[in-house]
């Protein structure tokens, strides 16, 4: 196992490390699937285990050659995976990550620098990443509160040489791969995915007729108060037409039977990623989003079909009061920058009838 080297711990970032193999061949004339192994760093969650194994075997067809590592398997999985992975890491020319700010990938970093690293999407964390190498600060996922609780202080010696790992060097190259709007830090190349091995690859879809409604995780991350969201998906429903509720993977089954069973939309959990889902089909004409990564993503994969895509902006007063302070700007940079045929839906309560409205 020698060349490539990506490590993956979501679907999405399987899908983009596709994508950024399907985007080497125009430069090279060449693919460069032959020489990328791809190590699957396996989650503990059902439904991410699931739609990794299908993401797993759509690279096998485009030949990449795929290890599933079972790196939370119980005691001991740590060490016997970084002990399995100690030689292709030295060996590898390139190496490919998706989630900056993982435990494990930053543990990785810190026993082997790589010589050239990609980082890919793994949603809008990348647009914090970037912003965050730019202006030299330590890692920290943007739903996180600021202080250092007592598991981060361990570990915060490994974040900070993963830091160091993570950001060009006299003799180390770092690419973002992304299709959101970032700025390039300091030395730091940046290349455009958009999602051209997706449209190859599937579709165009059949569509149907009215709405369909993407959820977020953002209640189980504690960011949004759960009355509010049931609250809003509600309305978004009434308004728009919706049927479908296409649910985030780590959305909880007590929240997504509450939406079912109060709105009658049909729960759908997809087995692939939103884009791929998306683009086989059927999907509805339009296509309404919390502020998410698909704000960006679906215009592309979804390039040319008719389909309209369209963000619900999220106000303070759905948060909730333990959210991290940076956490209303950050959903609103994700709202304000999706591409520019992305509708905007302003909300706002009406208080004498504890309605949202929608505008």
């Amino acid at each position: 196992m020698t060349g490539q080297l990506a490590f993956v711990e979501s679907p999405v970032q399987l899908l983009n490390v596709l994508e950024w193999a399907h985007a080497q061949v125009p430069s090279s004339g060449t693919s460069s699937a032959d020489a990328l192994t791809v190590v699957v760093l396996s989650p503990t969650d059902p439904m991410s285990r699931g739609q990794l194994r299908r993401m797993a075997q759509l690279a096998r067809d485009q030949g990449l050659t795929v290890r599933w590592q079972e790196a939370r398997g119980g005691r001991g999985a740590l060490v016997r995976t970084l002990r399995e992975l100690a030689r292709p890491l030295r060996a590898a020319e390139r190496v490919i990550i998706g989630d900056p700010f993982s435990r494990y990938v930053q543990l990785l970093l810190t026993l082997f620098s790589p010589r050239h690293l990609t980082v890919v999407d793994d949603g809008t964390a990348t647009m914090e990443f970037a912003a965050q190498l730019g202006r030299g600060e330590r890692l920290v996922r943007w739903h996180r509160k600021g202080s250092l609780g007592p598991r981060e202080l361990v570990l915060a010696p490994v974040t900070t040489l993963a830091r160091r790992r993570l950001a060009p060097a006299g003799n180390r190259t770092v690419e973002i791969f992304t299709s959101l709007p970032v700025e390039a830090p300091p030395g730091v190349t940046v290349t455009e995915n958009a999602y051209a091995w997706t449209r190859d690859a599937f579709g165009p879809p059949l569509l149907t007729g009215g709405a369909d409604l993407v959820g977020t995780s953002l209640v189980e991350t504690g960011v949004v108060d759960a009355d509010h969201y049931a609250r809003v998906v509600d309305e978004l429903a009434r308004a728009h037409g919706a049927t479908r509720y296409f649910a985030h993977r780590r959305e909880s089954a007590e929240k997504l039977h509450r939406i079912a069973v109060d709105t009658g939309l049909q729960v759908v959990r997809p087995d692939l990623p939103l884009e791929l889902t998306a683009r086989r089909g059927p999907i509805g004409r339009t296509v309404v989003s919390f502020p998410s990564t698909v704000v960006h993503t679906l215009p592309l994969a979804l390039a040319g079909t008719g389909v309209k895509v369209a963000v619900v902006e999220m106000a303070p007063e759905w948060l909730r009061a333990t959210a991290s302070p940076r956490a209303q700007g950050f959903l609103a940079g994700v709202a304000d920058t999706a591409a520019h045929e992305v509708d905007r839906l302003t909300t706002r309560v009406t208080h004498h009838t504890d309605r949202l409205e929608f505008g």
